[in-house]
């Protein structure tokens, strides 16, 4: 059994996947695949947080400009959280 997804890394993957689209490492087609990596793993694997950490978590990124509100909304969609 594979262990959850710590909160922090999921920070992290997101973070790494804005730095990388503002930069032009790809485009908006190729960012929705690695997002979709990204949900994926964590629904597979689960994460290790319960869902007010992980509301927070994601409404600090959405805060911070590491994703936006259309992608805060599809990850609470994904993850059952809404």
């Amino acid at each position: 059994m594979t262990t959850p997804i710590k909160i922090e890394r999921l920070k992290q993957e997101l973070e790494k996947l804005h730095q990388e689209m503002t930069s032009g490492a790809y485009g908006h087609g190729e960012y929705d695949q690695r997002l979709a990596r990204v949900i994926q793993e964590l629904r597979e694997r689960g994460i290790d947080a319960d869902r007010p950490a992980i509301t927070a978590a994601l409404g600090e990124a959405l805060q911070q400009g590491t994703i936006t509100p259309a992608v805060k909304d599809h990850l609470e969609k994904r993850l059952g959280l809404a």
